[in-house]
């Protein structure tokens, strides 16, 4: 899940010298922003409008990756990759190809 402190820093509205505190609680998110000169001026973020747009675009393209993170948790190690490799031309045979394709079979590109 993309928090608004991460929509905060990708969307460019980060200002700087500036501290950010986030803080998540039942009524919603809440950014405040702490000047770094030492003086304790504080702001709060009171219109996330562009916040949450950018959250949204991130959060799509999170998303839309998840096939690519499941394939990179289900491939064989690169140890057990090489080994197949070295076995396939040996004997022949395509034991790599096939596991590969079977990982690529159970994630497909959306």
């Amino acid at each position: 899940m993309i928090t608004r402190v991460e929509g905060y820093y990708q969307s460019g509205a980060k200002k700087p010298g500036y501290s950010v505190e986030h803080t998540s609680k039942d009524n919603g998110d809440k950014i405040i922003l702490h000047k770094g000169d030492g003086s304790g001026i504080s702001e709060e973020i009171t219109d996330y409008t562009e916040i949450d747009k950018k959250v949204t675009e991130l959060q799509a393209e999170y998303d839309a990756q998840e096939y690519a993170r499941n394939r990179a948790t289900s491939y064989h190690s690169v140890g057990d990759q090489l080994d197949m490799l070295m076995k396939d031309m040996r004997d022949g045979t395509t034991t790599h190809q096939e596991a590969c394709e079977a990982v690529k079979s159970k994630y497909p590109k959306p």
